[in-house]
């Protein structure tokens, strides 16, 4: 403890800049902290069924949440039916969990997600063992957002490993067509990507050729994730070291079972914080495709706030769906830092 004081006071108050910088943030605590906590707990209305008492009492509404929270959390999806998409969150976050402890073989974590993503396509959908058929344009919310975030960053995986190793490619035909595919969706911002996937492809396809508009916006979303992921992977790739390569191959090994078995573990071992940079842009992202008609936990909050008697507590609304948002990339930060520090322990 003793030593502890000479070093903080070193870091606050070693030179000018560092003192000043001190006081003014010191003097910026004692002038906002106050106010904001009397703000949003002290003069808070908690539960009120009218918001004229939120006026009166002239502090946060989180009555607001409290009256529009399953409009909020489940969108559009029908009101009797939505313990379904809660269940359906619920068995998504078990399944993450269950992946992030390491505790079980790959061959578990992907029959238990094979098994778990086909409950909650059920769940969502209905149309079997006696559950109401719920079509994807009611689907809506935080099991959305959830949904479109890993279906996204599963789905690209696989394929920004492929467009890793094609870059690297001696073959120059497989070379340019990865090159020419990552820099082409690079270069475009994600919503154009969303608007050709939800408005300019059906304009191709044959007049009975129908595609879900939820399903063009997963592939959107996983095509542009690729891209990105891709060249992470590659920067994991550039730092294995040559002599890793050579022994597996001097071991007899093929291309394939040098890539896949040697390779590329150890390149996604390298690349852990960008694709964790990654997955939480991805997350915040999808709010995104409201702009093409699919109600995210976004434009959920804006449905709610649709309601002229609660218009003007949008403040509340949108703090409440933050700190899901923070809840949730805060999670994957401190465990994509958990897991690389694992893996250092482990290589060491």
């Amino acid at each position: 403890m003793s030593a502890a004081v000479p070093k903080l006071r070193q870091r606050l108050f070693g030179s000018v800049g560092n003192s000043l910088l001190t006081l003014a943030m010191v003097a910026a605590f004692v002038i906002y902290v106050p106010p904001l906590l009397r703000w949003a707990f002290i003069d808070a209305t908690w539960v009120a069924a009218a918001p004229d008492v939120c006026r009166a009492n002239g502090g946060a509404c989180w009555s607001f949440v409290h009256e529009k929270y399953r409009l909020i959390l489940f969108g559009r999806y029908p009101y009797a039916e939505q313990w379904r998409p809660l269940a359906a969150l619920a068995l998504a976050i078990m399944l993450v969990l269950a992946s992030c402890s390491l505790r079980f073989g790959w061959r578990t974590v992907v029959a238990g997600w094979a098994i778990g993503v086909t409950a909650i396509i059920v769940l969502m959908r209905g149309g079997a063992l006696g559950l109401e058929y719920v079509p994807t344009d009611l689907w809506g919310g935080l099991p959305l957002t959830v949904f479109l975030a890993l279906s996204g960053m599963v789905g690209a995986f696989p394929l920004a490993v492929v467009l890793a190793l094609g870059r690297r490619s001696r073959l120059r035909v497989v070379k340019s067509i990865c090159v020419a595919f990552i820099e082409m969706v690079r270069g475009v911002p994600l919503v154009t990507v969303l608007f050709m996937a939800s408005f300019m492809i059906p304009l191709f396809l044959p007049g009975k050729v129908q595609v879900d508009a939820l399903l063009r916006a997963l592939a959107a979303i996983t095509l542009f994730s690729a891209a990105y992921l891709a060249e992470a992977i590659r920067g994991g790739l550039q730092a294995v070291p040559e002599g890793q390569e050579q022994a597996a191959e001097a071991l007899g090994l093929t291309y394939w079972q040098t890539s896949l078995l040697v390779v590329v573990p150890q390149a996604l071992r390298h690349a852990i914080p960008a694709i964790a940079n990654l997955f939480i842009g991805l997350f915040k992202d999808t709010s995104l495709v409201g702009i093409v008609g699919l109600t995210d936990l976004l434009l959920a909050t804006k449905q709610a706030l649709g309601d002229p008697q609660w218009r003007s507590f949008a403040l509340e609304g949108y703090i409440f769906v933050a700190l899901i948002y923070v809840a949730f990339c805060f999670f994957i930060s401190r465990y994509s830092r958990s897991l690389e520090r694992r893996l250092q322990h482990d290589r060491s």
